[in-house]
């Protein structure tokens, strides 16, 4: 899968998954394909930001505002994430037209 989306584009969970708390953060289990995922702290904060559709600009503005990261670092740890979610069929992309 080429991971390229804009800053603009949205993310949003697909429903394909259950969490359950596990630790500091969340286990996924997807429905389709029976394998279990686990997040960290910061990824379950990303995982309940998008059960709505949210810009992949405010999600990384969220960690940002709620963890001490530097700006590049959160953006390759964000996109890494969601990318993983996106090939994993637990999340879904949605591009946004620029008008």
């Amino acid at each position: 899968m080429n991971w390229n989306p804009s800053e603009h584009d949205s993310v949003s969970a697909t429903g394909d998954a259950v969490a359950c708390e596990f630790g500091e953060g969340l286990a996924l289990l997807n429905l389709k394909s029976n394998i279990y995922y686990s997040l960290n702290g910061v990824g379950a904060f990303i995982w309940e930001l998008i059960q709505e559709p949210k810009s992949i600009a405010d999600i990384r503005g969220a960690v940002l505002a709620r963890y001490n990261v530097d700006a590049e670092r959160c953006k390759a740890d964000v996109d890494a994430l969601l990318q993983g979610l996106a090939e994993n069929g637990l999340a879904r992309v949605q591009h946004e037209a620029l008008v």
